[in-house]
């Protein structure tokens, strides 16, 4: 089966391709460095060629009042493409309770992608993945001073890319789900928590002040971010994951 993975070469991108291809299919990374400009559409004709199957694992480059405009854009742009090149699977990935954190643009805008590709003519599947251990550190860095890092109270379900990853393959490499899958890390915490963990783990000695209004997570009400019901669970805690990076 031909993949072409756009954002074949970022943190998730560059681990489904190694997956897939080590499983006997051929897929084949695509990005702004192979020529591929998914905002002007650029290389999407070459990029789709023979393409059984498309992963979208492009972001936008802000998490502002742009990030809708980017999706809306980049999502029909590769839309028609895959309508005019017959790919039998459309995979994104996107966010668990996105829809439930209106107060986040960023959300806003990943629902917009999620809308437009299950309004269009082909088949389709969405991966919606609660947050990546590997972004944590810079959530912390978002909110300090001379205080400490200040981190709301949120719940959380944070999981390893590695696990994402291997999700977002398994969802390429099978039949089009006309749906979403849910996938979720194996333990739930609450953010400022999961901070003391992160900063003991490196012997950091700085506090973390609780604070509801801090950073982007406080906007998500109550468990919003927290998997529903039939989500995939991943196996990687996240001790074992800070473990295997010392």
């Amino acid at each position: 089966m031909k993949i072409a993975v756009i954002g074949g070469t970022g943190l998730i991108g560059s681990q489904v391709v190694k997956i897939l291809n080590a499983a006997g299919h051929e897929a084949v990374p695509q990005s702004p460095s192979t020529g591929l400009d998914l905002l002007s559409g650029r290389g999407l004709d070459e990029a789709l060629e023979g393409a059984d199957v498309v992963a979208n694992l492009s972001n936008s480059p802000t998490f502002d009042d742009a990030s809708p405009a980017f999706f809306r854009t980049t999502m029909d742009n590769l839309i028609g493409a895959a309508a005019k090149h017959g790919v039998g699977n459309v995979v994104i990935l996107s966010i668990v309770g996105a829809e439930l954190v209106p107060d986040l643009v960023y959300y806003r805008a990943k629902v917009l992608q999620e809308d437009l590709l299950k309004a269009g003519p082909v088949p389709y599947s969405i991966v919606r993945a609660t947050q990546f251990f590997e972004f944590i550190p810079s959530v912390m860095d978002w909110v300090v001073d001379e205080k400490g890092v200040h981190l709301p109270p949120t719940p959380i379900q944070p999981m390893a890319s590695a696990d994402v990853a291997a999700q977002v393959a398994d969802v390429c490499a099978g039949p089009a789900l006309n749906g979403t899958r849910q996938i979720a890390g194996p333990e739930v915490f609450r953010l400022d928590e999961l901070g003391k963990i992160t900063l003991a783990a490196q012997g950091d000695q700085r506090p973390v002040v609780t604070d509801d209004t801090a950073g982007m997570f406080a906007a998500a009400p109550g468990d919003a971010l927290i998997a529903k019901e039939g989500a995939v669970i991943a196996k990687t805690t996240f001790r074992d994951w800070l473990a295997s990076r010392r």
